[in-house]
C-alpha cells in the first residue's frame, strides 16, 4: 500500500474507489489518532466529497471495518507466504527459519503501514466491545495457529527445546512484535524498527531453547 493515495478520478469502479478510501484511512491513521479522523478527513485525502464517500461506505465505522478486513487479508497472506518460502540450502533449522521469516514479514508490514498498529492499539484501549474487536480477535487466532504450527515443527525437528511451552512462546512472539510496533509509534518515523527487531529476535530464539 502506498504512503498516500493519489487523488481519485471521478468514475472509478466501486471496488477501486473503496480500496482508495481504505488506503486513505490507513494513511491518515499513520499521522493522527484514529479517533480524531473524520469522514471529511478521509474524503479530502481521497479527493472526493463526503457525499461520494458515503456512496461506498454507509458510515465511518464501516470504513474502519473495511480497513480491518484489508489488514486481515494482506497481513495473513504475507505471513503465510513467509512461512512457506523455501529454507536456505542446508539449513539445520527450517522451522525456526520460517519463524524468523514470519517475524521479519510482520516487521516490514508495520514499517510500511504504521497506521495499522495505531488503529489496533487505539481500539484495544476502548473499555467496551467494539465492532473492530471481533475481526481483530479472528486475526490473532489465525496468527496464533500459524505460529503454533511452526513452533510444533521446531520441537518435532529438535530445533527448539523438547519441553517448549508452545502456547506461551506464541504469546511471547506476538507480544514482541506488538511492543516493537508500539515503540515505533512512540519514536516516530525516524526510528530504525528493523535494526531494533534484529537485536530482539535472537533473544527470543534463546528463550525457546535455541542459541543462534
Amino acid at each position: 500500500m502506498s504512503a498516500k493515495p493519489a487523488p481519485a478520478p471521478t468514475r472509478l469502479p466501486t471496488e477501486e474507489r473503496q480500496a482508495l478510501i481504505v488506503a486513505a484511512a490507513i494513511t491518515l491513521a499513520g499521522r493522527n489518532s484514529p479517533d480524531a479522523i473524520t469522514t471529511g478527513d478521509i474524503a479530502r485525502e481521497v479527493g472526493v466529497t463526503q457525499g461520494a464517500l458515503f456512496k461506498h461506505f454507509p458510515s465511518r465505522e464501516a470504513i474502519w471495518l473495511a480497513v480491518m478486513d484489508w489488514v486481515t487479508q494482506h497481513l495473513l497472506a504475507r505471513l503465510e507466504d513467509a512461512a512457506r518460502a523455501p529454507a536456505e540450502n542446508g539449513s539445520a533449522s527450517p522451522a525456526l527459519d520460517a519463524v524468523a521469516r514470519v517475524f521479519r514479514a510482520h516487521i516490514a508490514f508495520v514499517r510500511e503501514c504504521p497506521g495499522v498498529p495505531r488503529l489496533i492499539f487505539h481500539d484495544l484501549q476502548q473499555p467496551a466491545d467494539s465492532p473492530l474487536k471481533r475481526p481483530l480477535g479472528l486475526l490473532l487466532q489465525r496468527y496464533r495457529q500459524l505460529l503454533t504450527r511452526l513452533l510444533q515443527s521446531a520441537v518435532h525437528n529438535d530445533e527448539a527445546s523438547a519441553n517448549l511451552d508452545v502456547a506461551a512462546s506464541t504469546t511471547m512472539f506476538i507480544g514482541i512484535v506488538q511492543g516493537l510496533a508500539m515503540q515505533s509509534i512512540l519514536n516516530g518515523p525516524g526510528s530504525d524498527l528493523r535494526a531494533e527487531a534484529a537485536r530482539v529476535f535472537p533473544l527470543y530464539l534463546r528463550a525457546i531453547g535455541k542459541t543462534p
